[in-house]
């Protein structure tokens, strides 16, 4: 199943790199301003064209999936408007962005306010329109769980309220992190939002995200990103763009391995008792399994036991820490070759009932099931 997915979606990805004329000239190195940079350029291209939108920005130096969703909202909120978050409450960092908890900086100090909706109402058309107000500038969804008892949402899932909206003359935003590629197309949103060291970045990408939807919302996000009338014409690549294009590529096949060590944690998990979700084999929205604990001693003897099965920094033992914009301790494990990338196999879990972990990635079923089955067994010792 997952791989035929991957199948179709390899061949939209590639369509979009033979109809944007990619060559060896655009994976160059630019510094500077970036001026005339011609591979900067294509890579916009490519990625807007495989994530069936307009137009996109792609950047390194937008530093996470957080970051680029502020960016899209300050590009599209203004002074004294609302956003409505159509699918309950925001995943932790992003809480701080948007005034949820006392931040200095915020959209409150913008007096732009934001109103949540659960996810019955925010995925109902008429429910929706009904929650509009005057003052309603854009709704955004958040496709993956985030840390709550919800499943991912699939493009068709979201697909009613988006064209509600779009009669409604409001922008939608969607949070893409987690679901490129899981399906065989994306949400039909004005803006998809994502980072590079999830699905998109293939496993290659070293940091990075992206911004991709309506010609005139993204030129809109890159005028906050460098500077009003710079926009997208600025900025350079010093280390070249070789991996973000061949990451991309990679892409779809990368997703469809991650699906499968997904299957296999939960089938693995579900075996030993645990409470796990999605059960295996089930439609997913996302790259993301879900393992209870039910106790921080069992999930600590897991984290731990992925760290010392991982490639990279198996000596490591996790402990949970204070992270910036988390209002608990967060225990993270997964040797990654690139730090915190969510496409490699990794786990990460806030200190809190239920003690769930969040297992995510995995871009080589054959490592991803041969780590899994020895931190599962070390675990239970």
């Amino acid at each position: 199943m997952h791989f035929a997915t991957a199948r179709t979606n390899a061949r939209r990805v590639l369509e979009a790199f033979r109809a944007a004329r990619v060559g060896e000239y655009d994976f160059a190195p630019s510094v500077g301003y970036g001026y005339g940079d011609r591979g900067r350029d294509t890579l916009n291209a490519v990625f807007a064209s495989a994530l069936g939108c307009e137009a996109a920005l792609v950047r390194q130096q937008i530093a996470s999936g957080t970051h680029a969703i502020s960016l899209a909202l300050w590009g599209v909120l203004r002074p004294g408007g609302e956003l409505l978050v159509a699918t309950g409450e925001p995943y932790d960092t992003l809480q701080s962005v948007l005034g949820l908890r006392a931040t200095p900086r915020s959209f409150a100090e913008w007096g732009i306010t934001t109103r949540l909706l659960d996810l019955a109402e925010g995925l109902d058309p008429q429910q929706l329109r009904a929650a509009l107000s005057a003052r309603t500038q854009a709704v955004l969804f958040q496709r993956s769980r985030g840390y709550h008892d919800r499943p991912a949402l699939l493009p068709q899932d979201l697909l009613p309220a988006l064209l509600e909206l779009r009669k409604a003359g409001v922008v939608s935003l969607v949070d893409n992190c987690y679901g490129e590629f899981v399906a065989e197309e994306e949400p039909a949103a004005d803006l998809l939002i994502g980072s590079l060291t999830k699905n998109p970045g293939g496993g290659l990408a070293l940091g990075g995200g992206y911004v991709a939807g309506r010609k005139e919302l993204v030129e809109a996000v890159a005028d906050r990103l460098t500077a009003p009338g710079l926009g997208a014409d600025v900025g350079s690549f010093p280390a070249g763009k070789r991996s973000l294009f061949q990451g991309l590529f990679l892409a779809p096949h990368a997703v469809a391995e991650a699906l499968a060590v997904a299957d296999y944690a939960a089938a693995f998990a579900k075996s030993l008792g645990y409470h796990v979700d999605p059960l295996p084999l089930s439609e997913r929205g996302d790259i993301v399994q879900v393992l209870r604990f039910g106790a921080k001693e069992p999930l600590l003897r897991f984290a731990r036991a992925l760290q010392e099965h991982s490639p990279v920094e198996s000596s490591a033992r996790p402990e949970p820490a204070e992270l910036p914009g988390y209002p608990d301790p967060v225990l993270m494990a997964g040797g990654t070759f690139v730090a915190g990338a969510s496409l490699e196999l990794s786990m990460d879990a806030p200190l809190r009932a239920p003690y769930a972990g969040y297992l995510q990635g995995g871009i080589s079923s054959a490592y991803g099931v041969e780590i899994l089955r020895q931190a599962f067994l070390a675990a239970e010792q």
